[in-house]
C-alpha cells in the first residue's frame, strides 16, 4: 500500500519537516558523488555498526577509530539508495506535517531525533552483532506514523494499492493503515534472518512504538 495523501488539513507551514526533507537530500547526493569505496567507508563511519559498540576490540581489530557516537544522529540522514530515501522522504512529507502542526517546529525536532535514537536502540539490542552499518531515517519516520496513529485516530489515508499493472486508489481508516504497517513490520521482523535481510525493522517497531509513547 502506498499512500498519496491524508484528510487532515494544517493550520501553520511545516518549516522543520522541510529543512530535515532538505538535509535528507542534500545529505544523499553528496553521498551519491562518492565512489563505491568512498560510499562504504562514510558508511561505516557515519552509520551505526551494532558490532562497532558492543565489541569494542572487534572494531579496533577492523580499523574503526575510537568514538564513534556522532553516528547515533548522522546515521539518520543517509540512504542506501534512490528508493531507500524516495520511501522515507515521502512518508515524512505525508504524515510529518500534521505533527509538526501539533508541536512546533522545536519540539517536532527534538520528537524526531528521540524516535530516531529508540528505534536505533531497538535495532541494537536486538542485533548487537550485526556489523552491516545502520542508516536511514525509517526509525524516525516510524515515529512519525506512530505519534499519528495515537493522534489522528479518526484520519483517513488516501491509498494506491498496485494489482498487477492496474493501481486501485481507495480512502482507508488511518487506524488501518498504520496498523497494517506496523503488523508487516512485526511479521517480518520474526521472519528474518538475524541481519533482517538489510532492513532493520525491529528499529522501524520501536520507533513506532516511541512515537506514540512520546
Amino acid at each position: 500500500m502506498i499512500p498519496l495523501r491524508d484528510n487532515i488539513p494544517t493550520l501553520h507551514r511545516p518549516y522543520m519537516v522541510w529543512t530535515i526533507l532538505a538535509l535528507n537530500i542534500l545529505v544523499f547526493l553528496d553521498v551519491l558523488a562518492l565512489s563505491s569505496s568512498q560510499q562504504h567507508l562514510f558508511f561505516h563511519l557515519f552509520g551505526v555498526v551494532p558490532a562497532r559498540f558492543f565489541h569494542p576490540d572487534w572494531a579496533m581489530w577492523r580499523g574503526y577509530p575510537d568514538g564513534g557516537s556522532i553516528a547515533f544522529v548522522t546515521h539518520m540522514f543517509l540512504h542506501a539508495g534512490w528508493l531507500h530515501i524516495i520511501a522515507n522522504m515521502w512518508s515524512l512529507w505525508i504524515f510529518a506535517d500534521n505533527i509538526e502542526d501539533v508541536m512546533g517546529p522545536l519540539r517536532f525536532a527534538v520528537f524526531y531525533l528521540l524516535c530516531g535514537l529508540c528505534a536505533l536502540a531497538v535495532h541494537m539490542v536486538t542485533s548487537p552483532d550485526s556489523t552491516v552499518p545502520v542508516v536511514g531515517a525509517s526509525g524516525a519516520i516510524g515515529g512519525i506514523m506512530g505519534a499519528y496513529f495515537a493522534l489522528y485516530p479518526h484520519a483517513r489515508v488516501v491509498t494506491m494499492i498496485p494489482i498487477f499493472f492496474f493501481p486501485l486508489i481507495v480512502e482507508v481508516p488511518a487506524l488501518f493503515f498504520l496498523g497494517a504497517w506496523f503488523l508487516s513490520q512485526v511479521f517480518s521482523g520474526l521472519v528474518s534472518s538475524a541481519d533482517g535481510g538489510g532492513v532493520a525493522w525491529w528499529a522501524h517497531i520501536g520507533g513506532f512504538v516511541a512515537g506514540m509513547l512520546l
